[in-house]
C-alpha cells in the first residue's frame, strides 16, 4: 500500500527524494502545529522558498498543507475540549477579508519582482519579535501552568489572563461584550480586529496565522493557553482552506508538495495535540518561542545567502529551519514521555 501511495505521490512530479524529504518533514512539522496550532507553512513556506519555488507557489502550498493539517489537529484538540467555537466562529470573517488582502499584496509585489525578498524579511522581523516575546514571558512566569483535563473547567477559570490581555479589556469596552471560555469578557470589535490582522499576514506570507493570532488569543483576548491552541487550529481550517483555494485558482498550489507533506503530518498531527494535555503551559510557551526564534535566524541566514549569491549560507538557512523543526518535535515528545513515565510512577507510589 504504501508502494502504491508512493508512485501516486511520485507521479505529481516530484523526485524519490524530494518525496522523502517532503512525507519526513509533514510528521516532524505536524508534531509541531498539533502542539502549538501553529508551524506547518510558518517552516514549510520559507523552505520552499530557499528550494527556489515561485514565491505564489510557496505561499499556496504552505496554505493548503496549513488547511488539511488543520483539519486532522482540530479533530483532537475538539476530544480535548480545547476548542471555543464561539471566539473561531466571531474570528472568521475578520480572517477572510485579510486573507484576500494579503494575498492581493503578495501577487502585486511578484508582479514587481520583490515578494520573495519581502516575504522573508516580514518572516524574519515577526518570528523573531513574537519569538522573544513569548519566551520572555514564559521565562519570568512563577510556573504552575498545568493542564489536567479531567478537571478542564476548574483550571480554565483560574487561569491569570496577562497584564496587557487586563488592560484591553478594561479599556476596551465597546459593545457588543463576548464572554468566553476561561471566563473571559472581550470585545467583539477586539477579537475582530485580531482576525484581520492574523488574516492578512496568513494571505500574505502563506501561514494559517497561527504563530501570530495565537499569541494575539493569549496577550491581546486572554484566551488560556491550551485553548487559544485548539481554537487557533479550529479557525485555520476555515483561512487555510480558503487561502488554498483562492491561491490554487492562480495555480498556486502543488499537489506534488502538498500531498507528501499532508502524507506525513498525519500522524504528527495527532501526536502534537495529545501532548498538550502533558506539557505544561509555560513548557508549551517555551518551545513555541524557541522555535520562533530559531525559524527567524534561519530565514535570515537563508535571505542573506540568496542576496549575495551565496549557496552555501542558503543551505545553512535552510538546514537550520529543517532542523529546528526537528528538535523541536523531538524536545516536544521527550518532555511528553518523561510526564507520562512520571505521573505513572506518582499512580503507581500512591497505590502502594
Amino acid at each position: 500500500m504504501l508502494d502504491s501511495l508512493l508512485n501516486a505521490l511520485g507521479g505529481l512530479g516530484t523526485s524519490p527524494e524530494m518525496l522523502a524529504l517532503f512525507v519526513g518533514f509533514g510528521l516532524v512539522v505536524g508534531v509541531l502545529f498539533g502542539f502549538f496550532g501553529m508551524g506547518g507553512s510558518f517552516l514549510v513556506t520559507p523552505a520552499l522558498l530557499m528550494l527556489d519555488y515561485e514565491p505564489s507557489v510557496a505561499v499556496g502550498s504552505g496554505m493548503a498543507f496549513v488547511f488539511g493539517t488543520a483539519v486532522i489537529a482540530t479533530l483532537k484538540h475538539h476530544d480535548l475540549g480545547q476548542v471555543d467555537y464561539k471566539l473561531g466562529a466571531i474570528m472568521i470573517t475578520g480572517t477572510t477579508i485579510g486573507i484576500e488582502a494579503g494575498r492581493a499584496s503578495v501577487y502585486y509585489l511578484e508582479s514587481m519582482g520583490l515578494a520573495g525578498g519581502i516575504i522573508s524579511i516580514a518572516y524574519v522581523v515577526l518570528l523573531g519579535g513574537v519569538g522573544a516575546m513569548v519566551t520572555r514571558d514564559a521565562l519570568n512566569s512563577d510556573g504552575g501552568g498545568g493542564i489536567d483535563h479531567e478537571a478542564a473547567d476548574k483550571d480554565l477559570d483560574e487561569y491569570e489572563i496577562p497584564e496587557i490581555a487586563k488592560t484591553i479589556q478594561q479599556t476596551v469596552r465597546i459593545p457588543p461584550m463576548v464572554t468566553l471560555r476561561g471566563d473571559v469578557r472581550v470585545s467583539a470589535w477586539v477579537i475582530t480586529a485580531v482576525a484581520f490582522a492574523t488574516g492578512l499576514l496568513s494571505g500574505f506570507l502563506g501561514v494559517g496565522g497561527g504563530f501570530i493570532r495565537m499569541p494575539a488569543m493569549i496577550y491581546a483576548i486572554g484566551v488560556p493557553v491550551p485553548v487559544a491552541v485548539g481554537t487557533d487550529l479550529f479557525e485555520i481550517v476555515f483561512s487555510g482552506g480558503l487561502g488554498s483555494y483562492l491561491y490554487g485558482q492562480g495555480g498556486g498550489v502543488n499537489l506534488g508538495i502538498v500531498a507528501p507533506l499532508l502524507f506525513g503530518s498525519a500522524l504528527g498531527a495527532r501526536i502534537g495535540s495529545a501532548a498538550t494535555a502533558v506539557v505544561d503551559a509555560d513548557g508549551i510557551k517555551i518551545y513555541f518561542g524557541g522555535m520562533l526564534l530559531i525559524g527567524a535566524i534561519a530565514v535570515g541566514i537563508g535571505e542573506i545567502g540568496s542576496y549575495v549569491g551565496s549557496p552555501t549560507l542558503e543551505l545553512i538557512g535552510l538546514v537550520l529551519v529543517i532542523g529546528a523543526a526537528v528538535v523541536v518535535a523531538f524536545a516536544i515528545l521527550y518532555t511528553t514521555i518523561s510526564s507520562l513515565r512520571q505521573k505513572r510512577h506518582q499512580g503507581t507510589t500512591v497505590t502502594d
